[in-house]
């Protein structure tokens, strides 16, 4: 984000980064959204950003939304939730702050071909909000391909969208405000635990890993329940974007294994980082040492590429609970990916 209040129309996307409106980084999603939908939606926007608030249809290449899937199948899911989707974004209206509820994505026309191209329209109620936007968030593009859950990217917008203000370091949400913007659908992760275990604590993680910037989700009471939270943020020292750095490289193995099908033979590259708290992977946590041994860094490393946006270890709490009284399985680490498939089946995020 430019320090100076200039027109979002007049930032210009680079070869390693894209530029995104700051009315649509904290936006709330009515109807929920796929981190793939999110993914397609910035390229999108960075596509069609030269002429972004004129009334034109904008081109793009199939390929060039697909990423490393050989079917085109996903994007066209995508497309029909991005234009389905109905957001709720914050603007001033008259001098005073309204809400404004607009659709993400107009009328599009996809070619045939699997190599062949997809037309779009941005809808004219969002061109003007972005016509009119003079706050944006710089995305770049390798850390928004390696994030792995939906929540770590809208964390990571939201800090991108904040992070160069010389005069601001937190800023506060109620707690239902904040749920909406990371994406939470409607009904899941209802308490504060089970929000903080499986939402923001696995997206703090990987952003204070990936990004420029470390950051915290602070909760904070009303009486005895968490009511608000503090988002608090600060740019990275040398040593810890040196750090971030590597977790990247190692975030494009992992990638690359996982679209190859080949992610038990990962190697756990970035594990001399985690000391420094810089790892993609969390260290596994102290209490699940009385639970029973831990299992191999792969399979850890496995279900996190295979389940992103859950909590590995509170997983394996359930699974050792699940387990206990029950006969010590041949093979634990087989057995835990097994039952984590089930658990995801059973509890979708």
């Amino acid at each position: 984000m430019a320090a100076t209040a200039i027109r979002t129309v007049e930032a210009r996307p680079t070869a390693d980064s894209l530029v995104k409106p700051g009315e649509l980084v904290d936006l709330v999603e009515v109807t929920p959204l796929t981190l793939n939908d999110r993914r397609i939606y910035n390229l999108l926007l960075e596509n069609a950003w030269d002429a972004i608030d004129k009334p034109v249809t904008h081109v793009i290449a199939k390929a060039a939304l697909r990423g490393s899937h050989n079917s085109n199948d996903r994007v066209g899911e995508s497309l029909e939730r991005l234009m389905s989707a109905i957001v709720k974004v914050a603007v001033v209206w008259d001098g005073e702050p309204a809400i404004e509820r607009v659709q993400l994505l107009g009328g599009n026309l996809e070619s045939g071909r699997a190599d062949g191209l997809l037309e779009y329209e941005i809808p004219a109620r969002l061109r003007k909000i972005i016509r009119n936007s003079q706050v944006f968030a710089r995305l770049q593009r390798e850390v928004m391909f390696a994030l792995s859950s939906k929540y770590a990217l809208t964390l990571y917008e939201m800090v991108q969208k904040r992070g160069n203000l010389r005069w601001k370091a937190s800023e506060r949400f109620a707690l239902d405000s904040f749920r909406g913007i990371i994406g939470v659908p409607k009904g899941k992760l209802s308490s504060w635990s089970n929000l903080k275990l499986r939402a923001i604590d696995p997206a703090v993680a990987e952003v204070n890993a990936l990004s420029d910037f470390m950051v915290e989700v602070v909760p904070l009471k009303t009486g005895r329940a968490v009511t608000h939270v503090e988002l608090r943020w600060w740019r990275k020292d040398g040593d810890a974007s040196g750090a971030a750095d590597r977790a990247l490289q190692f975030s494009k193995v992992g990638r690359r294994a996982k679209a190859e099908g080949r992610t038990e033979q990962v190697e756990p590259a970035a594990a001399p980082l985690a000391g420094q708290g810089a790892a993609p992977l969390r260290g596994r946590p102290a209490w699940l040492d009385s639970r029973g041994p831990a299992l191999l860094t792969e399979t850890y490393e496995t279900a996190r590429l295979r389940h992103p946006g859950y909590d590995i270890y509170f997983v394996e709490g359930e699974w050792r609970a699940w387990s206990k009284g029950k006969d010590a399985p041949n093979d634990p680490d087989r057995a835990f990916l097994a039952f984590f498939r089930r658990y995801a089946e059973g509890n979708p995020l």
